[in-house]
């Protein structure tokens, strides 16, 4: 199966890619569940912009989104890259809203929220639900769109190189393996121009807020093709999932509550009533959020409750029900009431600062192959992403991927003849039984990573993830190459892969910066005011 392009994942910056992309060619849209299983569908929160005179909030400027974006960054941020997505913000919103993106408006100007880390309100929304109404406007414009095949139900296996079949001249993607779920069969899909807009990996840990997609194909894929990957020692915990122990479902069990609820003045507090992130940030409840996290973590940890709590109920009456609809009614209908209730929260899992390595404008380090959105590290993010930049980082790096796709790579003009792919060769069926050696071994990776790579780190309890994953990575690579492919063993073996990277960053980093916190190294060396790099080949 051969298209122009080739896009793998279906949120935000993949979506937005192909809809530019349909404009020069044909497209094909790989997504390994529904078109809106995606981490941005269950975005909450909103997009970051500076807009233009007129409609932002007073005040409000490029340099100072640019200001606490470096703030949030603990001194890894890539400055020229921060400055070029920030820049290019407000066009990314009349993109979104040429395709279908309705947001919240006060009068004639957008609502604007604000959120841990940003000096100004210049958060756009829909209610609480934007992610779902970004992904569901693209979708429905993908949809409509003429060159854009998109196939749902299908599992990218690995990508396929020159350099994996043999060519010692160039290493360049030529096109992907990909499983389709329905049927079992594994086909070719060929294309010289790949992007990777796979999202995140939070499903690597016991407790996150992500959906159960989120299993790090797309980091895991590009590393075994020998792309770069950099940073995967910063993940991001949000500090406000709902505690829920009698939770049944894993809705119940990982439900975010917004940042833009303490935006808009809730307040984290002990089951003593006291503001006690204010010990550790004068920002107090709205401080970037691994000092929110670690907070609560400290608080937790020195108390010995199972929780901390996020209270709204000074806020006059209604205004939960009104301000975040989806949020309230599903607090209630795990029998809570915001608005007379404080909010039992505990930090999850949430976001992958790090990831392929690219340059601003998504290309990796093999010919061909971009990335973009979370998947990606462009440098935006530095050690801690400021609240609410994600979407933004997606959308314009999708524009930016395209225009350097076009500009300086043409497979027509500056590609050879492909080398001959092979077919795929299935092994053996897996039998019923064997299945439970999948799950346990899920469970364990997840625990492991919890107990031992979370919040906060020590070199021994890396050291023990570091033995125990060598361990997995060699059970899951015998299950893999004898038996015949699903998608339980395809996500249990990238989660393997995605977790052995985050630990391989997290050894290398002695220093306490950003999201990484090691009780061995508890201040910040500024020799170590650099990414972690790691290279296959």
């Amino acid at each position: 199966m051969q298209s122009d392009f080739l896009v793998i994942g279906s949120g935000l910056a993949g979506l937005s890619f192909a809809l530019r992309a349909a404009e020069h060619g044909t497209v094909t849209l790989i997504t390994k569940g529904d078109a809106l299983d995606s981490n941005t569908n269950w975005a909450q929160g909103g997009i970051a912009s500076v807009l233009p005179d007129g409609l932002r909030d007073d005040g409000d400027s490029i340099e100072s989104h640019v200001a606490d974006t470096l703030d949030a960054g603990a001194g890894l941020c890539n400055e020229e890259v921060v400055r070029t997505l920030i820049r290019e913000g407000a066009e990314t919103i009349d993109d979104l809203v040429a395709h279908g993106t309705d947001f919240d408006r006060e009068g004639d100007r957008y609502a604007l929220g604000k959120e841990g880390g940003h000096s100004h309100r210049r958060i756009l929304h829909a209610r609480d639900t934007t992610g779902h109404e970004i992904a569901t406007s693209l979708v429905e414009a993908a949809r409509r769109t003429k060159n854009i095949r998109i196939l749902e139900n299908h599992f990218t296996i690995d990508l396929i190189t020159t350099g994996k079949l043999g060519s010692v001249t160039e290493d360049r993607v030529i096109g992907a393996y990909v499983l389709e779920k329905e049927t079992g069969e594994v086909h070719i899909f060929r294309s010289d121009r790949i992007v990777l807009a796979t999202g995140g990996c939070g499903k690597v840990y016991l407790y996150t807020t992500n959906p159960d997609s989120s299993t790090g194909d797309g980091v895991a894929m590009a590393w075994r093709a020998g792309a770069n990957i950099a940073n995967m020692e910063f993940i991001q915990f949000h500090p406000t999932c709902l505690y829920n122990p009698a939770a049944t479902g894993p809705e119940a069990r990982s439900f975010l509550v917004s940042e833009a609820v303490r935006g808009e003045g809730a307040i984290l507090i002990n089951d003593k009533g006291e503001d006690f992130v204010k010990k550790a940030d004068p920002r107090g409840s709205l401080a970037p959020r691994d000092i929110v996290a670690r907070a609560i973590d400290r608080e937790i940890k020195k108390t010995g409750a199972a929780c901390v709590y996020l209270d709204a109920t000074h806020k006059p009456a209604g205004f939960m029900r009104e301000r975040f609809p989806f949020i309230y009614e599903k607090l209630r209908s795990f029998g809570l009431d915001a608005e007379t209730q404080p909010i039992p929260v505990v930090p999850a899992a949430h976001y992958q600062c790090g990831g392929v390595a690219t340059d601003v404008d998504g290309k990796t380090s093999i010919r061909g192959l971009f990335a973009v959105g979370e998947v990606a590290c462009t440098g935006l993010h530095g050690a801690n992403r400021l609240a609410s930049n994600s979407l933004l980082e997606a959308n314009a790096t999708a524009r930016r991927a395209l225009e350097r796709m076009l500009k300086t790579y043409r497979p027509e003009r500056d590609a050879p003849t492909a080398p001959q792919i092979p077919a795929w060769e299935h092994g053996d069926t897996t039998p019923p039984d064997e299945q439970v050696i999948i799950y346990h071994n899920w469970d364990e990776l997840r625990r492991l990573m919890w107990d031992y790579v979370s919040i906060v780190r020590t070199d021994n309890r890396l050291r023990r993830a570091g033995t125990r994953l060598r361990n997995l990575r060699k059970e899951v690579r015998d299950f893999y190459w004898g038996h015949r492919v699903n998608a339980d063993i395809l996500e249990l073996r990238n989660l393997v892969a995605v977790a052995s990277l985050i630990v391989d960053c997290a050894i290398r980093r002695h220093e306490s910066r950003g999201l990484h916190h090691t009780l061995d190294y508890p201040g910040i060396d500024e020799r170590l005011q650099r990414d972690t790099i790691l290279r296959r080949f």
